[in-house]
């Protein structure tokens, strides 16, 4: 099978999946492909270009989000199925919040979101849009890049969140005998261990009901 720009992007995904970004490399790439590496150099300029491929292939899959009549449920089901993929890729979160990205792919769902919320009541204007899609932008990186962190975290550690607090609970504890820390103290002993899915669902839910409300002037 001959040599293709997106042949190259996914051998690179699946690599970059395994290893994480630090273990891609050109050298690897073309030994999947049975090829010498100088040969890639013919379809990817540098490391950035093959990265911005790799991004613009996930961003297909994010495209693939069911559209919906209504703005809200359009956006919902964006950000979700946005969720989906970077869980799946978890390389990917490491490479969004910098500059927006403008592949073919990117600008679609960008041009799906940001159509979609310009129909919310409280968006009349550019700037008003400009501002809703930056907090909403803002909730998912933080979002996923804390879940990706922290499942990163459980796998390279064997210890899950409720194995940390646990071998942490002595010392957490006598911290919050000192009563200086009260409400701390709420959130560890009356606090639920919350369902990561239902917990991004329950804010994003908050963020784009405040982003798109009409403000209180």
């Amino acid at each position: 099978m001959p040599l293709s720009r997106a042949k190259i992007a996914a051998t690179a995904i699946r690599l970059a999946d395994t290893h994480g970004l630090d273990g891609l490399s050109v050298r690897k790439i073309a030994k999947e492909l049975g090829v010498g590496p100088m040969r890639l150099y013919d379809y990817v300029v540098n490391r950035s270009e093959l990265l911005d491929l790799m991004v613009d292939a996930v961003y297909a899959r994010i495209a693939e989000a069911d559209q919906h009549p209504g703005w809200r449920a359009t956006v919902l089901a964006i950000v979700h199925r946005t969720r989906e993929v970077a869980l799946d890729h978890e390389w990917f979160a490491d490479l969004l919040g910098a500059r927006p990205h403008l592949g073919p792919h990117a600008l679609a769902v960008g041009e799906s979101t940001a159509a979609a919320l310009s129909q919310a009541p409280g968006v009349r204007s550019v700037d008003d849009l400009q501002r809703a899609l930056g907090a909403l932008n803002a909730f998912i990186v933080g979002a996923l890049r804390r879940e990706i962190t922290e499942r990163r975290t459980a796998r390279s550690t064997g210890t899950d969140v409720s194995a940390w607090q646990a071998a942490l609970g002595p010392y957490l504890t006598r911290m919050l005998d000192t009563g200086r820390y009260p409400t701390v103290a709420r959130l560890v002993v009356d606090g639920a261990h919350l369902d990561a899915e239902e917990t991004f669902q329950h804010n994003l839910v908050t963020v784009l009901d405040g982003i798109t409300s009409r403000p209180h002037r």
